[in-house]
């Protein structure tokens, strides 16, 4: 029997198809975002069915159909924070990870690459691409050291953020970072 895949729509939106393992699935590209003091530009945000559950996370999102990782990338980054960067401003990829979470009720699995923007610190990031859905669930931006992310008190994802930051603020050394599979609960 060939496996065919449901290709409705979710409350996830209409990138995320059921994957052959039954979750709902879609590729990302983020990007890690640091300015001159070592600060990673994170957006926090929340499950419109957890509201009291928040967390912090990289920028970024689903990769569109007949978009590179990097257009992906460059794009959610304009999307989410106003930042208009170029393919010759992103290092990388410097990371992937398979991040398994419950969202809108769902089980999702969303295979990530990420990329390493520079920008100069003082850069503020604007809110002003945000579609109606991530106003709903998103809940700021904000610029954070690895010792800041260590000490608030949400989850923040992926997990090993603060380490990476560190590594990648004294210099990425060509090194692909694989996290492998990361659940949140």
């Amino acid at each position: 029997m060939t496996f065919s895949p449901d290709t409705g729509a979710s409350s996830l939106g209409p990138d995320w198809v059921l994957g052959e393992d039954g979750l709902r699935h879609r590729r990302a590209a983020r990007v890690v975002v640091l300015d001159d003091a070592g600060r990673a530009l994170l957006v926090r945000g929340h499950d419109a069915d957890q509201p009291e559950r928040s967390w912090w996370f990289t920028v970024g999102g689903g990769i569109d159909p007949g978009e590179s990782d990097v257009e992906a990338a460059l794009r959610e980054l304009r999307e989410e924070t106003g930042l208009v960067l170029g393919s010759d401003d992103l290092t990388g990829p410097v990371m992937t990870r398979a991040g398994y979470f419950h969202f809108f009720a769902e089980t999702c699995r969303q295979d990530e690459v990420f990329f390493l923007a520079r920008i100069p610190a003082g850069t503020e990031p604007d809110d002003a691409g945000w579609t109606d859905l991530e106003r709903s669930v998103l809940d700021g931006m904000a610029w954070l050291t690895p010792a800041e992310l260590r000490a608030q008190p949400l989850e923040v994802f992926p997990v090993a953020l603060p380490d990476v930051v560190e590594r990648l603020a004294a210099g990425w050394d060509g090194t692909v970072l694989h996290l492998g599979e990361e659940h949140d609960d």
